[in-house]
């Protein structure tokens, strides 16, 4: 009787998507053309049930993560969410107005003229992932809306007392034909990205990615992966090492580590390495004199990664790599309803290592030591291309080879993952860490679909004076030579 009734709820959800779908289809081509008031609208109560709900929001991150601080619930996606529409609101304006292109001579002088004219896609389907729950539903919704498209978000399971929230606030604020969202398992994800969408949005894994482009690559509906990859960091040999260190571990902390561009991994020079250690434990005892009970260290979300996390450091240990936990109480970790791990460095790991084959994804970070700053660019070049990559020096020689000789989805220069918070900078990444961009009037081009318009003038037979004009004679042959040459 059960599996009967599980295939009759997945039926059941499919049909209440597809209907939705179609739905938000039919009104966005009701309404024609989606003027600028109505995309400032749709953000305005985007934001106005982000600052109603925000606290709401918190608490319910907080449930989801067990240990979730206020704080970065605010910061993070409640005001970035905020931020970014606030953007897209104050510059939509401009960003919807023609482009003109120049016309091909002599079509251009006879009266011809040409524009890009960026157009809505229409309806864009949003996967947001569990670490950034609401930010990475919203940010990329800011576009969506600027681009005067409607949505339907699905959030992730791993994070229920959020989706449940974003479901609510959204249900609130708009009108299922504009926005809703829908939430639920693997299987409604999995049913989500088979409907026939104008544009999909995914932010995760890159293993779950294939299976969305795949199932996105049946209906044809382009795809934007924002993914992630194993972030690097390279320390220069002239670097103030206690700001560097300091700023390395306020980002890789941030969520725990638990972010698409953490820092992954850092390579520091050989002699550097005891002074990094020493300066990345003040660092860690000044921003968490404790650990356990301190609701400013954010938990691991859930039990799956958790084991996934103490597997890496089990298989440091058996490969003999040493650890350096910083635990500024010494708080004994066994008793840990929370599931949080302590800041922990692996040093020097091979890349056999499980810790140097997957992105981590929490609060252990490896270094590992260079002698020449060149080894640091050949061994970033020899992995996949990750989403961010960070330097910290003051050779602007090193700091130009970073930036030309590696290639990543964007850079921070002396911090980490500032440039995500640049509203105006494109986000996403480049081959396994994601493909396409959002942020600004990227964001805004990604979301809408740049029309060629070509206006021809009526005062002249432009196929005759062209030679396109059958049958083809002496107007022709001139116009052929006079292209075909060097």
């Amino acid at each position: 009787m059960n599996a009967p009734q599980k295939n009759t709820v997945n039926v059941d959800t499919e049909i209440r998507m597809q209907a939705a779908l179609e739905a938000q289809r039919n009104s966005y081509l009701s309404e024609g053309m989606v003027s600028a008031s109505t995309r400032i609208d749709r953000i305005d109560r985007a934001i106005d049930a982000l600052v109603r709900y925000s606290e709401t929001i918190s608490n319910a991150m907080s449930e989801d993560f067990g240990c979730r601080p206020r704080q970065v619930n605010l910061m993070t996606d409640v005001s970035g969410s905020i931020g970014c529409l606030k953007h897209c609101r104050q510059h939509l304006k401009t960003w919807m107005k023609h482009e003109k292109r120049p016309s091909m001579f002599p079509l251009n002088l006879l009266g011809a003229r040409s524009t890009v004219e960026y157009q809505p896609k229409g309806v864009v389907g949003i996967l947001s992932p569990w670490n950034f729950p609401l930010g990475m539903a919203f940010e990329p919704l800011a576009g969506i809306f600027a681009a005067g498209n409607r949505a339907m978000i699905k959030p992730s399971e791993f994070t229920p007392a959020t989706s449940a929230v974003v479901a609510d606030l959204v249900a609130e604020a708009f009108d299922p034909a504009e926005l809703t969202v829908f939430t639920g398992g693997p299987e409604v994800g999995q049913a989500f990205t088979s409907l026939a969408f104008d544009h999909m949005i995914f932010t995760g894994a890159t293993s779950i990615a294939r299976h969305v482009m795949g199932a996105a690559a049946r209906n044809l509906v382009p795809v934007t992966l924002e993914l992630g990859g194993k972030s690097p960091v390279v320390i220069s040999r002239d670097v103030d090492l206690t700001q560097a260190v300091q700023r390395i571990i306020v980002g890789k902390l941030l969520n725990s580590g638990q972010a698409c561009i953490t820092p992954d991994y850092v390579m520091v020079p050989e002699e550097q390495l005891d002074e990094v250690i020493r300066q990345a434990t003040i660092a860690v005892k000044a921003m968490y004199p404790r650990l356990l009970n301190n609701e400013q260290y954010t938990a691991v979300v859930n039990d799956r990664h958790y084991q996934r996390l103490t597997g890496y450091l089990s298989d440091a240990h058996e490969r003999a790599i040493q650890t350096v936990v910083i635990n500024p109480a010494n708080e004994d970790f066994e008793s840990n309803p929370n599931q949080k791990i302590p800041p922990t460095l692996i040093i020097n790991p091979p890349d056999e290592a499980s810790c140097m084959q997957d992105e981590i994804f929490g609060p252990l970070l490896p270094i590992k030591t260079y002698k020449t700053f060149e080894e640091t660019i050949a061994y970033i070049n020899s992995k996949p291309r990750p989403l961010a990559a960070y330097y910290f020096g003051n050779d602007k020689a090193e700091e130009k080879r970073f930036i030309t000789g590696t290639t990543s989805g964007g850079v921070s220069i002396n911090d980490v993952m500032f440039h995500m918070l640049q509203k105006d900078l494109p986000f996403g990444g480049i081959g396994p860490s994601g493909m396409g961009a959002y942020h600004g009037i990227e964001g805004f081009k990604t979301f809408s679909h740049a029309k060629a318009v070509y206006r021809q003038t009526k005062k002249f037979n432009v196929a005759k004076l062209a030679g396109l004009l059958p049958p083809y004679g002496d107007t022709t042959e001139k116009s052929i030579r006079s292209n075909i040459k060097r």
